[in-house]
């Protein structure tokens, strides 16, 4: 019977695992938690998300110009892995990430919008 949709799960949810905090979570909110324990771990970071396009590249580059502007250390990790991009909830990119937050997706912003940013989020 499973041609007219019986015998079929109703949900397509992710199941619940075991996680390292003790409970039962679903594979995605594990990733998160792993990501954002990361972010924790290594301290301040930016990271650029993005398959590597051009427009990626160009949020790159504005946002190690802003870096530099503000004197902030100007170390950025590109993640190209769609898995771990995935991780973060990220849907369209070029995504912009600092210290474990998204704080902008979908589009290539300029160096004064990244410095903006940079300054509301680390103060």
């Amino acid at each position: 019977m499973a041609l007219f949709g019986f015998g079929k799960k109703k949900n397509a949810e992710e199941e619940l695992v075991q996680c390292g905090c003790g409970e039962m979570c679903k594979p995605s909110e594990i990733a998160a938690k792993k990501a954002d324990e990361e972010a924790k771990v290594s301290g301040s970071s930016v990271k650029v998300l993005g398959s590597g396009c051009a427009k990626c590249n160009q949020l790159e580059a504005a946002t190690l110009e802003a870096l530099k502007e503000l004197g902030m250390d100007a170390t950025i990790d590109h993640v190209t892995d769609f898995t771990q991009i995935a991780a973060y909830g990220v849907m369209t990119t070029p995504a912009l990430v600092v210290d474990g937050k998204v704080v902008s997706f979908g589009k290539v912003l300029k160096k004064d919008e990244v410095v903006k940013i940079l300054q509301k989020v680390r103060g």
